[in-house]
């Protein structure tokens, strides 16, 4: 195996062990087990199971549920649970992930495991990529704003569709199905700030 993809590999094992051990350890914190967490979040049991044992790669919308059902933003999903709380992120410290459905890129910026009830994440949505995410109201509430830093999206909130472009900003509660096209031949770059009533750092 090449150097490049002998790193490439690594670092998509270590982002499946990242995700593993966080929905493990935030299903475990609220006493929920397999058979719970999976019709609260309408994700099966074993496709749970295989997440947890970092054995599969999960969609967007699949983590999306799971979070849902957990109660945390999906950026939650992302964060190294064994770094220390630090207040500063540097660019070194972030791990790119890969939808491996759409192809759309995110990375978490905001400092991990950091008592805030702030995220800030940048995205990058291939030309013609779209993402659709099927959960609504939430038990937690959560609330985004996006701000897009290159190209064009249009997002829809349930019944309603939004057509962004470069240094637009929207803000939504995260209640309804959310959908996330970009329909042109560039691709698009995005931050989104994620605003939780619940703190990322709370359940361990």
């Amino acid at each position: 195996m090449k150097d490049g993809v002998r790193a490439a590999h690594a670092k998509h094992q270590n982002i499946n062990s990242r995700i593993a051990s966080r929905v493990a350890a935030l299903r475990i914190d609220l006493g929920l087990s397999l058979d719970a967490l999976a019709e609260k979040c309408a994700v099966s049991r074993s496709m749970i199971s295989l997440i947890e044992r970092g054995e599969s790669s999960a969609t967007a919308v699949v983590l999306e549920k799971i979070a849902a059902g957990l109660g945390v933003p999906l950026s939650t999903l992302f964060d190294d649970a064994s770094a220390p709380a630090n207040p500063l992120s540097r660019r070194a410290d972030r791990t790119v992930w890969r939808d491996p459905l759409s192809g759309y890129i995110r990375r978490n910026i905001s400092p991990a495991n950091f008592p805030s009830p702030i995220q800030i994440v940048e995205v990058v949505l291939p030309a013609g990529a779209s993402v659709a995410y099927e959960t609504g109201a939430r038990d937690v509430p959560i609330h985004q704003q996006i701000w897009i830093q290159e190209g064009a999206i249009e997002l829809t909130l349930g019944a309603t569709t939004h057509r962004l472009s470069k240094d637009d900003c929207l803000a939504m509660q995260l209640n309804v199905p959310t959908a996330f096209h970009n329909r042109t031949r560039k691709l698009a770059r995005y931050i989104v700030v994620i605003v939780s009533e619940r703190s990322r750092t709370s359940r361990k």
